[in-house]
Parts: C-alpha cells; structure tokens; sequence
C-alpha cells in the first residue's frame, strides 16, 4: 500500500466509494468521473503502480482483476463491455496503480 495513492486511500475505506465487488486481492468500484454509462474500476489490493512494474508474482493478482471485472460485468447485467489497461501518462493513465476499466459500450 501506498499512504499517497487515492485508489490504496479507498481500499482501507479512507476515501468513500460505491464498491461493486471485492475479495481478498480486487477492489472494483464506480469511477468518480465516469466515460460511459456503467463505468467502473478494478484494482488489484496491491500497490502496482503500473503494468510494467508487474513481477512474475503478480500474475495470479492479474488474472484474479480480469475475472473480477468479469464478475462486475455479470452482476450489472452487461452482456457487452470493453475492459480498458492504460500504461503511463502518455497512454492517459492518471493514478499510478494499476487498474483496469470496466464500461458500457454506450
């Protein structure tokens, strides 16, 4: 955990948030600033601040994020959905840990 990162702020329920899921390794939660109309976030619990500080440890954690935004998904009857990973400021990432993107198509 990171004490300046917003996203580990809102895993130890310091900043309040409209939580979807959550198990031992995923947070997912409704984004603030929304881009669709259902558009939330997944976040491993482990502070990664970005996809290319991943370990050969962390796979399990990444594959535990793709089947909790597939969770998320089915819980909010989302039959169509684009799962979205940006990797650094150039590519529009703007809180560095990782966290993946879950939005309607419209």
């Amino acid at each position: 955990m990171s004490n300046e990162c917003v996203f580990c702020k809102i895993i130890n329920k310091q900043i309040p948030s409209k939580i979807e899921f959550e198990s031992e390794t995923c947070l997912a939660f409704h984004d603030i600033n929304p881009r669709a109309k259902i558009h939330v976030l997944v976040i491993p619990k482990k502070h990664i601040p970005t996809v290319n500080d991943l370990t050969d440890d962390d796979s399990d954690n990444m594959g535990a994020l793709i089947m909790a935004a597939r969770s998320v998904a089915k819980k909010l009857n989302m039959d169509s959905y684009r799962l979205l990973i940006s990797v650094g400021k150039q590519a529009g990432q703007e809180v560095f840990h990782i966290h993946m993107h879950v939005m309607s198509p419209d």
